[in-house]
């Protein structure tokens, strides 16, 4: 009875690993909509504490993500142009 659970928990864990490799991970988006939103940079603070640079539309904003919660720091930021 054990092997048998063991051995279906693999399976899965094999199938959801196949799922994530093929692209198949949930995560979906409707043919022929753009994307509005990217991570632009990310950037370790300490051990806890990540900032990162999202962009929505064509607005940046600048956020702390930690333990106990994130923080926005600057929103609105104009994303630099590539002249």
């Amino acid at each position: 009875m054990l092997l048998a659970l063991v051995f279906v928990l693999g399976l899965m864990g094999i199938l959801a690993l196949v799922m994530k490799r093929l692209g198949l991970s949930g995560r979906m988006n409707t043919p022929g909509t753009k994307r509005r939103l990217k991570l632009i940079e990310s950037l370790p603070i300490d051990a806890r504490h990540r900032m990162a640079l999202i962009q929505r539309d064509d607005v940046q904003h600048l956020v702390i993500f930690g333990p106990n919660g994130e923080t926005v720091v600057e929103t609105g930021i104009a994303p630099p142009d590539n002249d």
